[in-house]
């Protein structure tokens, strides 16, 4: 059994970015709700308490169980977890009159183990609008905001710490020397968790689940879903088929680029192959709400899975889905009270009576911990460092009502685009990179000829979990060469925007 450090989560959206600082420091975590009691402490070396949207002054405010305060574990409060130890052990909290919100320096006043190995003053991210007063009795304060509000501070006989910012984003320059610090000199982990590990366990675990049942599995041509198409003919064998579906709402050429890729990666991996872009693109008429087209796309999705299993798969019982953790956190509370911002199709949008069970191997995962158990399981870096691409596809990236005549014009976009970012080796330093249809017509000039034609925007950006993300910096010079080529080549185009939003307060995807 690894050892682990237990997190509970008050509903931040941030809860999993702590998991997988710690999992970069390659000690085994678990995220439980707020409320969760374990039934026994094996193997448990501490535990992080999480932010949150929460007050602790407000009524019904969220409170872990007593039984953590009895542990004589290490214990590291984070925003909200400090806050409700000030609570707890009378210190002062009260409302603040401005909020601390985004980038800030911090000041360090008293050695402290935790700040081991970093500076006396550092940027760190903050995001609360309750300030700590007085410090609790016992506790000794090791660090204030610049604005002189307390930070962090230290109990170290009975092993706990809080503090006001967030270590586990990349905001904060010295975040992870902070988690390492916890994790190694205070908790006393050894680091016994690797991907490896992860890959053995989680192939031991989808043998017990399956058995010796059929399983089918949704294959997009992504990363997520060729991964996991890959550790699951690793697990079982021939009672994997994968079901690559044409939904209509897919990019130029798709198909064909995935069947090439299969031959190369891995050719015993059975795949069917099914066109059903007709019924997608007929239930999707008329419909322009988001939420309404992820839903339906979920459901037509399984409703052409269960149509072709007697004959292309008889008797399956099981559906693999390469669902991320950051789909799970944006599409509903997870595992606290943190609030939803988006359905994906692959989580909230799936029918809640269907005659197949869900196997998702990494739905605790962000996307660069898949990228590294592709990489383990020997997948050629052109596919797993390929960009993400949304399940319910353009429908997506079409703002508004899906067409024919959108689809056909956003696909030419899309490919140039994507062309050009390789041609001017660009891809690989960027995260994600789409095109975006929107609802919206503008007038141009053309050969001398007024049009009134739809305008595109282009997004990038560069990001490492999808839980925040910056924007790429173009040079101007390549997005107005891009721009041209757009206009020039792609009928019904004749407008091209940039978007320089980041994530947050946007969203990667529009929709």
């Amino acid at each position: 059994m690894h050892e682990k450090i237990l997190i509970l989560d008050f509903g931040s959206q941030y809860t999993r970015l702590i998991a997988r600082k710690i999992r970069e420091n390659n000690v085994y975590c678990e995220i439980h709700n707020f409320d969760y009691i374990p039934e026994k402490l094996d193997n448990i070396k501490g535990i992080v308490l999480s932010g949150g949207p929460s007050s602790v002054y407000e009524k019904d405010a969220l409170e872990p169980g007593d039984w953590l305060w009895k542990t004589n574990l290490p214990i590291l409060g984070i925003c909200y977890g400090m806050q409700y130890i000030t609570k707890k052990f009378d210190g002062e909290i009260t409302e603040g009159v401005t909020r601390e919100y985004g980038s800030a320096q911090i000041i360090i006043k008293e050695k402290s183990i935790l700040f081991e190995d970093t500076p006396l003053k550092q940027n760190v991210w903050m995001s609360h609008s309750d300030i700590i007063e007085e410090s609790p009795p016992n506790f000794n304060v090791t660090a204030y905001s610049e604005n002189n509000i307390i930070a962090a501070f230290e109990n170290v006989k009975d092993k706990i710490y809080g503090i006001q910012f967030h270590p586990e984003v990349k905001h904060t320059e010295y975040g992870k020397t902070i988690i390492k610090n916890f994790l190694y000199n205070i908790c006393g982990c050894s680091g016994d968790w690797k991907m490896e590990d992860f890959i053995k366990e989680k192939i031991k675990e989808i043998q017990d689940i399956v058995q010796n049942k059929k399983v089918i599995l949704g294959l997009s041509g992504g990363v997520d879903s060729t991964v996991a198409s890959v550790l699951m003919h690793k697990a079982i064998g021939n009672n994997l088929t994968c079901f690559f579906i044409d939904n209509g709402l897919l990019r130029k050429n798709e198909m064909q680029k995935v069947k090439e890729n299969f031959k190369t990666l891995n050719p015993n991996i059975k795949i069917e192959y099914i066109d059903a872009s007709e019924k997608f693109l007929s239930k999707l008429k008329g419909i322009s709400d988001p939420e309404e087209k992820r839903k339906i796309i979920g459901h037509t999705f399984i409703e052409v899975f269960e149509e072709g299993l007697k004959e292309r798969a008889p008797g399956a019982e099981f559906l693999v889905q390469g669902t991320l953790y950051p789909d799970v956190i944006e599409s509903s509370s997870h595992k606290g009270p943190s609030a939803t911002i988006k359905t994906h199709h692959n989580v909230g949008g799936l029918p809640e009576k269907m005659n197949l069970k869900i196997i998702e191997p990494f739905r605790e995962l962000f996307k660069d911990e898949v990228r590294e158990v592709g990489k383990q399981l020997g997948i050629s870096e052109k596919i797993i460092n390929r960009h993400p691409f949304p399940g319910p596809g353009l429908a997506v990236r079409i703002l508004g009502e899906i067409s024919k005549e959108k689809l056909e014009i956003l696909r030419e976009v899309d490919e140039i685009f994507i062309n050009e970012l390789i041609k001017n080796n660009l891809y690989n330093k960027i995260s994600q990179a789409l095109a975006v249809l929107l609802p919206i017509k503008s007038v141009g000039v053309m050969g001398d000829q007024r049009t009134y034609q739809y305008v595109t925007a282009l997004r990038a950006v560069v990001t490492t979990d999808f839980m925040t993300a910056d924007i790429y910096e173009f040079e101007l010079k390549f997005l107005k060469d891009i721009a041209r080529k757009i206009i020039n080549n792609v009928k019904g185009v004749n407008r091209v925007v940039y978007d320089i939003s980041s994530k947050p307060p946007a969203t990667i995807e529009w929709e």
